[in-house]
């Protein structure tokens, strides 16, 4: 498992830690965590603070799936 994250966490498979992936997971964990408390404990989430949180995950996704696709 810990390798996993590992793996996930850097880039291009090196050891290097990508601040991007780390804030967009962050940012994932947070929103997915904000949509189950929202949904089974009936706590409500103002929309621009979750509508905020989730265009920061599509764009961190968007970027490292991005960098891929790029030449170096």
């Amino acid at each position: 498992m810990k390798e996993f994250f590992k793996k996930m966490l850097s880039g291009n498979g090196g050891s290097d830690v990508s601040s991007k992936r780390v804030i967009t997971f962050a940012a994932f964990i947070l929103v997915s965590i904000a949509f189950i408390s929202n949904i089974f404990f009936d706590i409500p989430i103002k929309s621009f603070i979750y509508d905020g949180m989730l265009y920061l995950v599509a764009a961190g996704m968007g970027i490292t799936a991005l960098e891929k696709f790029s030449q170096k």
